[in-house]
């Protein structure tokens, strides 16, 4: 099974955005990307909280839609799933709308930027493929919005796709496959002459 856009729920609305706009929950819909079906107290060893922490997040998780219950199981014991493989915030036009985007998108490059510092930090414990297999590159282009969002568009499709099945499946990876976060960022880097309201 390949992923497509259509499997990236895009967050439009303001509660929507604020729900998730929560470290524990981050970290819960994270461990659930990572480890599939968990139980309130499987996810609560994995981030470090407690069991009656997670069942309440969890539950305000499912109350959004971001997870359901994966069947089976009882009170703290019943194991929960995403509902979808991600997310994609859209530009937004309200002031309310864009803060909410801009809290939520922050707390999520806070925390994948510091998992890639971590990475920087303790590299030397992996061995010598994975160093040289890891890549930390930067470019400068001169683009126009339209080829921007193109790239963008191309880049997503080729992460989406082509390693896709290995998440569901794990039957699909090769021997000594490990998850990898590809973070992606393309931006003007300077400001326009005039901003935009």
């Amino acid at each position: 099974m390949q992923a497509d856009k259509a499997e990236l729920r895009e967050l439009t609305d303001v509660r929507t955005l604020r729900a998730l706009t929560h470290p524990v929950r981050i970290a819960l819909t994270e461990a659930l990307t990572l480890h599939g079906h968990l139980t309130a107290t499987q996810a609560g060893e994995l981030i470090g909280e407690s069991p009656t922490t997670c069942s309440f997040h969890l539950r305000q998780l499912a109350k959004y839609g971001f997870v359901e219950e994966a069947g089976g199981g009882k009170g703290r014991a019943r194991p929960w799933r995403l509902t979808s493989k991600g997310i994609t915030i859209p530009d937004r036009d309200e002031l309310d709308e864009r803060i909410a985007a801009s809290a939520l998108t922050g707390l999520l490059r806070e925390r994948q930027l510091a998992r890639h510092q971590t990475w920087i930090e303790h590299q030397r414990a992996y061995p010598k493929a994975w160093r040289s297999a890891a890549f930390d590159n930067q470019g400068l282009l001169y683009l126009t919005a339209e080829e921007l969002a193109q790239l963008g568009e191309e880049l997503l499709e080729l992460v989406l796709t082509r390693y896709a099945e290995r998440m569901d499946n794990p039957s699909a990876r090769p021997d000594g496959a490990l998850p990898v976060e590809v973070l992606m960022f393309a931006h003007p880097v300077e400001q326009p002459a005039v901003a935009e309201q």
